[in-house]
């Protein structure tokens, strides 16, 4: 029998709710999702070159309550009747943006007197992979495991090794099964700010992919950190100091306009390169089966194209498994489905519990 619960996720620019269902009696099958409402500060935020948290929190006051109106609306379910809980992002992020989910998912919980699931960021990422809706269905079904699953966003590059469906996660799963991460600027984060170094922009990423396409990405030998074998980390600071001195050169022999693309296509190689080395590494020294990508940078067209030509030599069955491109970014609906897991474990909060529930905005992990 078809159950409904309802998420939102207010971490940083995206003020999103959603309704998605689940059938108790087949958890592994994927979550449908029947919703969702999302509204974007992008444009907001622009006129800055990033997000301004305070902008960001005031915002979300505005906007919250509208999303998960336009959710429920759009699922056609009664609130009272058919939602079983209310998930909320309540770590990590800006501490001001997670407040107003909190508050707002707290009171809606309350009054409707349903259970309160609080949510990792993260692992509503992980749990993007196991969303369908009427336009595609999840491939996740194929994976075998242990999957590596990397997670790279604009806050964060990590890679995980999970040895399980969901269902099985213990709550500090994301932390025992880390095995790499970024030292420093997340690749989403190298994105953007090499791309507002070139005149772009925010967010940048999109940008780069765009002007890349087409340019030669060997033109520019920029760097990549960490290339020894000894550590599945990443960094990309010393990439942006690269491209700060290269933007500089160009801009001083008039030609940074001409070399645009190539730059673009250089710098976007660079970031591909560096995760799919650590990738590729990962997945032969902790014997993964399966790969997963998930999070903004998963969209990347340079990172499928790559992946698409090189799969085969990595000798594993299926093929990478991706989100919908609606999913990577930041939506409540990958927050309902991260909620979906912890409910049918029974790791919820009772009415008594939940008016206790606080946002924290760098939790150790």
């Amino acid at each position: 029998m078809k159950k409904y619960l309802l998420g939102i996720e207010t971490s940083c620019d995206e003020c999103s709710a959603a309704v998605v269902s689940f059938d108790p009696e087949h958890p592994q099958a994927p979550i449908h999702v029947e919703s969702v409402a999302t509204f974007s500060q992008i444009k907001i935020h622009q006129p800055y070159g990033g997000v301004v948290p305070e902008i960001a929190s005031r915002n979300h006051l505005e906007t919250v309550n509208e999303m998960i109106d336009e959710a429920i609306q759009i699922s056609g379910i009664d609130p009272k009747r058919d939602l079983e809980a209310v998930a909320v992002t309540n770590r990590p992020g800006l501490v001001g943006a997670l407040l107003v989910g909190v508050s707002a998912a707290k009171s809606l919980a309350y009054a409707l007197k349903k259970p309160l699931i609080a949510v990792h960021h993260l692992e509503g990422h992980a749990s993007s992979l196991f969303l369908s809706d009427a336009t595609s269905q999840s491939r996740v079904h194929e994976a075998q495991y242990p999957m590596l699953l990397a997670m790279v966003s604009g806050g964060h590059t990590n890679l995980y090794r999970m040895e399980s469906h969901p269902l099985s996660w213990s709550k500090d799963f994301l932390k025992k099964s880390l095995v790499g991460r970024s030292r420093d600027d997340a690749a989403g984060e190298a994105f953007d700010k090499t791309a507002k170094l070139l005149g772009f922009p925010y967010p940048g990423g999109v940008w780069i992919d765009q002007e890349g396409r087409g340019g030669n990405p060997s033109a520019y030998p920029l760097p990549r950190a960490l290339p020894q074998k000894s550590t599945l980390d990443f960094s990309f600071s010393g990439l942006k100091t690269a491209v700060s001195l290269l933007a500089d050169r160009l801009k001083k022999e008039g030609t940074l306009e001409k070399e645009m693309k190539d730059v673009c296509a250089s710098v976007q190689e660079a970031i591909v390169d560096a995760l799919l080395s650590k990738i590729y590494l990962a997945i032969r020294e902790h014997g993964c089966q399966s790969l997963a990508i998930v999070g903004g940078v998963a969209a990347n067209s340079r990172l499928r194209e790559r992946l698409d030509r090189e799969w085969k030599n990595l000798g594993l069955n299926g093929a990478p498994l991706f989100p919908q491109l609606k999913y990577c970014t930041d939506n409540a609906a990958m927050i309902a489905g991260a909620g979906v897991f912890r409910f049918l474990q029974g790791n919820y909060l009772k009415q008594e519990e939940y008016l206790t529930l606080n946002a924290i905005a760098n939790p150790e992990i």
